[in-house]
């Protein structure tokens, strides 16, 4: 079967696709080719990705996601596409040099996504972003091998990044990650989740004020004082996670609420020391759609009555383990919220009974 005019070919999880079955690609399909989505694909090796290459010259994206190690060899095949924009590589093992190849082949891409690969270290990393200086989304996240001689060299050579996701990379300090603020002003996503970053860090990210996205849950060393910097400086911000955040009060989550009040998504379970005060400050972003505050003990009815009366587009609540939250504020959501989707996570809540959640 002929499809000469084929754009977009998704063949994920595909067990049955090898090697021979990449070399047989219609050659008039591969032209028109535009985006692979090949992740999965376990059958698949380096050495049939490096022979398909050749045949797919107008190919823009390029999702290998899961499917094969990354070798010096399969690197280099890829400059023969040299319209790539962006490239998945999510779960691979990299091989010696192979992250090197990558950056000296794939100069033109402007998205590389290395999230959860092994084999990924500091100087290949370095040298790799060293070549990539138009890119404009990197994800390293869980790349664990990486620290702050990677972070120096991201920040001095992507000087362009909207997007940056480095979640769990642990061996990044607090010094480090002030580099991300003060280099990369352009950023509209960040996620620094379970990392390093303390008020300093954050005092630094001010900078960065198209943020739309910021992930920093599981960030302990923050506190009100980092968080009024970024609700002074940050006001396009839409999407904010502070989960198990503990060092943060009433007073940082006003000071995002005041100053963003764009918000659509807000997650602060187990950030145990809020109460109504931030519920009530967080009821004047009408636009917000989803709220999570599981594990709060301190927010009662009274607060969940402001968010039902102010945020009337809310669809996604969760408010597990929120023991002080009762009839009434079930009530009002009842009344107000009528975009919520009936799974609310309202589980261990001794004080609602069936009137409350079936009004």
């Amino acid at each position: 079967m002929k499809l000469p005019n084929l754009q977009v070919l998704t063949l994920v999880g595909c067990i049955g696709i090898d090697d021979d079955a990449l070399g047989s690609l219609d050659k008039e399909c591969s032209k028109s080719l535009q985006v692979l989505d090949m992740s999965h694909c376990q059958n698949v090796t380096d050495v049939g990705v490096s022979s398909m290459v050749k045949s797919i010259p107008n190919l823009l994206e390029l999702n290998l996601s899961y499917c094969c190690p990354v070798t010096p060899s399969m690197g280099r095949s890829l400059q023969k596409i040299t319209k790539l924009r962006t490239l998945k590589l999510e779960g691979c093992k990299f091989m010696a040099d192979g992250l090197k190849a990558i950056g000296s082949s794939c100069v033109s891409i402007r998205e590389l996504s290395l999230s959860k690969c092994s084999g990924v270290a500091d100087t290949e990393l370095s040298f790799a972003v060293s070549k990539l200086k138009n890119l404009l989304k990197l994800d390293i996240t869980c790349c664990r091998n990486i620290t702050d001689v990677s972070v120096a060299a991201i920040t001095s050579s992507c000087t362009s990044l909207i997007s940056l996701r480095m979640e769990s990379c642990s061996h990044v300090s607090s010094g480090a990650l002030q580099l991300i603020g003060k280099h990369c002003p352009h950023l509209e996503e960040l996620d620094l989740t379970d990392s390093d970053l303390d008020d300093a860090g954050l005092k630094a990210l001010a900078r960065c004020s198209n943020l739309s996205s910021l992930k920093i849950g599981i960030c302990l060393r923050i506190s009100d004082e980092g968080l009024t910097h970024i609700g002074k400086s940050c006001p396009k911000l839409r999407d904010i996670d502070l989960y198990r955040c503990g060092g943060i009060s009433d007073d940082g989550v006003i000071q995002i609420a005041q100053g963003s009040p764009m918000l659509e998504s807000m997650n602060l379970s187990y950030c145990t020391e809020i109460t109504d005060r931030s519920l009530m400050s967080i009821s004047k972003c009408t636009k917000l759609n989803t709220l999570e505050i599981r594990g709060c003990p301190r927010v009662s009815s009274a607060g969940l009555s402001e968010i039902a009366m102010g945020c009337r587009l809310l669809s996604k609540l969760d408010i597990k383990k929120c023991f002080e939250i009762n009839d009434v504020g079930m009530l009002y959501l009842s009344q107000f919220s009528h975009c919520l989707r009936q799974h609310m996570w309202l589980a261990e809540h001794d004080h609602c009974t069936f009137s409350g959640y079936y009004t």
